[in-house]
C-alpha cells in the first residue's frame, strides 16, 4: 500500500496550535494578545455575545507571561476568563466539556523543550478546533475585527482551583477501579503539567509507586524525561524492580509504557490491548483508527480478533475526524497519543495509561509478553532536505515513483511520502518484512526526489 500525504499548511497554526520559541518568532506576548482577540472575535461571530473561556498552561517559565498576554487579549474583546493554573491539556478539555464554557485555551508546547511554548484552542465540547476554524481565526488576525468594549463590558478574570480537583477526582476514580493494583510501577510526569497529579491519583495503588519527573522548575520540562526520552523511565523501572513504567509528555496528552525489562510499549501496542478490551465490552464501535505511521502488525493482531483498523493522516485531529466518520470509539498514534471517546474528547495520557492498566487486568494479560507477541514489521524512515516541499509533493515524477514503489511492495509492505510539518524535509517511510525489497523501494524514492530537486 502506498500513500502520498500533502501538507495543508496554515500561516500560524500547525498540527497542534501555534508554536515557536517563547518571546521570539511568533510566540510573543504581542502575538498572544492578538490571538486572544481573534479567538473571541471568532466565537462572537458564531453568536456568542460574551464568551466564557477556560485557560490552562503547563510548567514552562514563559507560561505566565503568555497567559497574561493571551488573557488580556481575550478580556479586551469582551470575553470572560477562568484561569485553571497548571493543568494538562486534556484537563482543560475535561473542564470545558463538563461545565458551561464556550471554549478553552491551552498554553503549552507539549513535548518540545522548555524554551518553546504554544497556544491551542478548544471548542465548547473540549474538542480541538478544525483546520477550517483555525484558518478563520487567522483571518480575524488580519483585520482585528474583535470589539473594543469599555467600562463594565470588558471581560473579567477569575481563578478557580475546583476544576483542577474535579479532574483529579475523576482520574483517581478510574485508577481505583483497576482490579489488579498489586505490582510495583514507575511514573514519569516529564516535569510537566501532570507533576502535581501523579502522586494523588496513584495514592490508591497497593504496591510501590516510583514517581519521577515531578519536580518542575520552569526549565526542565521534557529535559531528559517523558515520552521523548524513554530511556529515563525504562532505567527507573529496571532499577526499582517495577513491572511497568508510565511516561507522559509535557502537557500530558501523550503516554508511552515500558515493561519490566525496560522495553518500550508504544501507542500501537496500547491500541492493540485497549482495542481488544473495548471490543470485549462491546463499546469499541466499528474498529480502531490508526495513522499511516502505525505498524502493519497492528492490523494483523487486531484482525485475529475480528477488529478492523481504519487508517488516517498523521495528527490527532485527523484521528478524531476518522473516528467520528467511521463510528470508532478508539484511535491513536504510535507516539502514544490515544483518544478513547467513551472517556475523553481529546488525547489524555493519564486516562489512556489508566485504561491500558485496566485492560491488562481484565484481559488477564501478562505485560512482560506484549513486546514479543507484537511482531513488528521492519521499517525505514529517511529524510531528504528540500527547498520547496510543495514542488516535490506535486511533481508528476514523484507521484509516478510512489506508484512504482506501491507496485514493488504489493502484498508485501507499504510506502508513505509526506512533508515534514515543521522542517524543510520530505520523509520517506517504507515498511516490509522483506528487507531487500524495503531498501530497494526506499533507495528508488530517495534517488527520484534528489533527481527532481536537481532538475527543478
Amino acid at each position: 500500500m502506498s500513500n502520498t500525504v500533502t501538507d495543508k499548511s496554515r500561516r500560524y497554526f500547525g498540527t497542534d496550535g501555534v508554536r515557536d520559541i517563547a518571546n521570539n518568532g511568533v510566540m510573543t506576548p504581542e502575538f498572544a494578545l492578538k490571538l486572544g482577540r481573534a479567538y473571541v472575535s471568532f466565537l462572537m461571530q458564531k453568536g456568542i455575545k460574551r464568551p466564557e473561556i477556560a485557560v490552562g498552561r503547563d510548567t514552562r517559565f514563559s507560561g505566565p507571561m503568555l497567559e497574561d498576554a493571551l488573557c488580556s487579549g481575550i478580556m479586551s474583546a469582551g470575553a470572560n476568563i477562568c484561569k485553571l493554573g497548571v493543568i494538562p491539556t486534556p484537563g482543560v478539555s475535561y473542564v470545558v466539556a463538563k461545565n458551561e464554557f464556550n471554549g478553552g485555551a491551552v498554553i503549552s508546547a507539549s513535548h518540545n523543550p522548555a524554551e518553546y511554548n504554544g497556544i491551542k484552542f478548544l471548542d465548547d465540547n473540549g474538542f480541538k478546533l478544525s483546520d477550517g476554524d483555525e484558518i478563520e481565526i487567522e483571518s480575524h488576525l488580519d483585520t482585528d475585527r474583535a470589539s473594543r468594549p469599555v467600562s463594565n463590558n470588558l471581560g473579567v478574570s477569575r481563578f478557580d482551583v475546583k476544576y483542577f480537583y474535579d479532574y483529579q477526582t475523576t482520574l483517581k476514580q478510574i485508577i481505583s477501579g483497576i482490579k489488579d493494583k498489586n505490582y510495583p510501577i514507575a511514573v514519569d510526569a516529564a516535569n510537566g503539567a501532570a507533576s502535581a497529579l501523579i502522586g494523588p491519583i496513584f495514592d490508591c495503588w497497593n504496591a510501590d509507586v516510583t514517581l519521577c519527573g515531578n519536580m518542575p522548575n520552569g526549565m526542565n520540562i521534557n529535559n531528559g524525561v517523558g515520552v521523548t526520552h524513554m530511556d529515563f523511565i525504562c532505567n527507573a523501572v529496571v532499577k526499582n524492580g517495577a513491572r511497568v513504567g508510565i511516561a507522559y509528555d509535557g502537557d500530558t496528552d501523550r503516554v508511552l509504557m515500558c515493561d519490566e525489562s525496560g522495553r518500550v510499549l508504544d501507542g500501537d501496542i496500547m491500541l492493540w490491548v485497549i482495542g481488544r478490551w473495548l471490543a470485549k465490552k462491546n463499546t469499541l464501535g466499528a474498529g480502531v483508527v490508526a495513522t499511516v505511521m502505525s505498524n502493519m502488525e497492528l492490523e494483523d493482531v487486531l484482525a485475529a480478533d475480528g477488529i478492523k483498523v481504519f487508517r488516517c493522516g498523521v495528527g490527532d485531529r485527523y484521528v478524531l475526524d476518522t473516528m467520528r466518520t467511521q463510528n470508532c470509539r478508539l484511535g491513536g498514534e504510535q507516539s502514544g497519543h490515544i483518544i478513547a471517546l467513551n472517556y475523553a474528547n481529546t488525547g489524555d495520557g493519564l486516562y489512556s495509561g489508566a485504561l491500558f492498566l485496566t485492560a491488562v487486568s481484565e484481559l488477564n494479560e501478562d505485560i512482560s509478553t506484549l513486546y514479543d507477541r507484537f511482531d513488528k514489521y521492519p521499517q525505514i524512515l529517511r529524510n531528504v532536505q528540500v527547498k520547496n516541499k510543495d514542488y516535490i509533493m506535486q511533481s508528476t515524477e514523484i507521484k509516478n515513483a510512489a506508484h512504482e514503489a506501491e507496485r514493488m511492495l504489493w502484498g508485501k509492505g507499504r510506502t508513505l511520502l509526506r512533508p515534514s510539518g515543521t522542517e524543510p524535509l520530505i520523509r520517506i517511510f517504507v515498511e516490509s518484512r522483506d528487507s531487500k525489497l524495503m531498501n530497494d523501494a526506499a533507495d528508488m524514492l530517495e534517488e527520484k526526489i534528489k533527481t527532481t530537486i536537481l532538475e527543478g
